[in-house]
């Protein structure tokens, strides 16, 4: 094994151009599929409830796609170290094109709602075995630059999911937005069919699926997120359906732990929380989901509701967020190749806690140009830790653990996003409910005066998260050795 090269590799013989560039192509026809819808749909909200009706029930459009893409991830990391990566990217993309089609001919809200739990099952494959895809395929040194196209995907998607939401649900129809990623998924699935190949196990050396442990973590996670997602919103934290489901978690969770102890081949192997690399890259990375889509929840309703911006220019403020973390994923590359893994997360951390810190300064007098620029180094943080902390536990693996090591760090950043919804909920309505003395219907009509620090209280926290970062990056070694990435003979 050896530590990451600085020798610096030319983009053209790891472009799009190159012998691996369909590949690469393909991930990132794929990626974007998840990338653009991440951003689509919310335009389009208003749209989808006048046609279908179901106002109440809409927010469950995005919590059970979150909750099937969380749920399956570790599922589809394990399987593709056990079967090859090609064939769970391919029911992947299937699945999130078959979710997309029948989310266009959804007859009613509940029909759209249990379409879009196939979407996310596609989803859960989708990104995390994408990128073990390209760790298999590139080096770390290499990865510098791929990361790059990657990242494009995601900052090309933040600028184009809206406006395509908005051009379809005016100009056509809502439906326009699930069926446009049929072409992009079949033509993604077709360049991955003919172009890439691998040798995954023989057959008979396979061993069999865990069972027992997949229904074990399926069940007890989706009790935890369902628990964290609508506690304190569809009930209270203190009533028995809240109860129960943490409970249920807790049972669950310590049962599948005791099973994965005497399994041959566990869907979530408990070595990835004692191993240094990958286990950092897990903590940075459920950081990161407390802190990313808890802001991304109350950055723009403090633009609307506090300083009085409308909805595209509170959409702006948080694009900011979204098109920081892509730029700097795609530099990441040339700081850990030059200064370590280690050293570029700490970089990363440090930005966090200043963007946090210029959250901290914004209040109802301020320029919205002030809480964008916090947004954006908070986007320029996050991008320096994520990525280079998922490249590092890929690449302290050798290839029959690399899926399970990729999973295992997009699964903890899901965990992490539930988590952050719901604590930064509760810090909300508790300030809320101690000025007003009751709980609040909703945050939206709240007056500034009362929502002001009601969600100041939150970006509190939120500096105070983006510390703990900082402690997340310290786990990681200061060398981080690299495995061949070679797939199995």
């Amino acid at each position: 094994m050896s530590s990451p090269s600085t020798t610096r590799v030319p983009r053209a013989s790891v472009g799009l151009r190159s012998e691996r560039g369909p590949v690469l192509l393909s991930v990132m026809l794929s990626t974007g599929l998840v990338a653009i819808d991440a951003t689509i749909l919310a335009t389009a909200v208003p749209a989808v409830v006048r046609d279908l009706g179901g106002l109440s029930q809409f927010p469950w459009l995005f919590s059970v796609y979150v909750l099937a893409q969380a749920v399956s991830v570790p599922v589809y990391g394990k399987v593709a170290d056990l079967f090859g990566r090609k064939t769970v990217m391919l029911v992947g993309v299937g699945l999130f094109v078959l979710g997309s089609l029948l989310c266009g001919l959804a007859w009613s809200m509940g029909a759209l709602i249990a379409f879009r739990a196939v979407q996310g099952l596609g989803a859960g494959a989708i990104q995390p075995i994408g990128m073990t895809i390209v760790g298999d395929l590139y080096t770390v040194a290499e990865r510098a630059t791929v990361q790059g196209y990657i990242a494009s995907v995601w900052a090309v998607s933040s600028l184009v999911g809206p406006t395509l939401g908005g051009v379809f649900s005016e100009a056509l129809t809502w439906r326009w937005i699930f069926f446009v990623n049929l072409p992009l998924g079949a033509a993604a699935a077709w360049m991955l069919w003919r172009r890439f190949s691998e040798t995954p196990r023989p057959a008979a050396e396979r061993p069999r699926i865990d069972v027992a442990g997949t229904l074990l973590l399926l069940l007890g996670t989706v009790a935890l997120l369902v628990a964290l997602l609508e506690g304190g919103v569809l009930w209270a934290w203190s009533s028995p359906t809240s109860v129960a489901l943490f409970v249920a978690a807790v049972v669950l969770l310590a049962a599948f732990v005791a099973v994965e102890r005497r399994a041959a081949e566990p869907v979530l192997p408990l070595w990835v929380f004692g191993h240094r690399v990958v286990g950092g890259a897990m903590l940075v990375s459920l950081v990161v989901g407390v802190m990313l889509l808890g802001l991304t929840s109350y950055v723009p309703l403090y633009a609307q509701g506090v300083l009085g911006t409308g909805a595209i220019v509170a959409g702006f403020a948080l694009a900011a967020m979204t098109m920081g973390w892509p730029v700097a994923a795609s530099t990441a590359g040339r700081l850990y190749l030059r200064l370590g893994f280690r050293t570029t997360l700490l970089i990363g951390s440090v930005l966090a806690v200043a963007g946090s810190g210029l959250l901290l300064a914004v209040g109802p007098d301020s320029s919205v140009w002030l809480l964008a620029g916090a947004c954006l180094v908070l986007g320029l943080g996050f991008g320096y830790v994520a990525s280079p902390s998922l490249v590092a536990a890929q690449s302290s693996v050798p290839w029959h653990q690399r899926g399970v090591a990729t999973s295992a760090s997009i699964f903890a950043r899901s965990v992490g996003s539930a988590v952050g919804v719901a604590a930064f909920g509760a810090v909300a309505n508790t300030v809320v409910r101690s000025r007003l003395g009751h709980n609040p219907s909703d945050l939206e009509s709240l007056p500034p005066g009362v929502l002001g620090p009601a969600l100041g209280t939150v970006f509190a926290v939120a500096a105070g998260v983006s510390v703990t970062m900082l402690l997340a990056s310290l786990v990681m070694p200061r060398e981080v050795h690299e495995v061949e990435a070679t797939t199995p003979s």
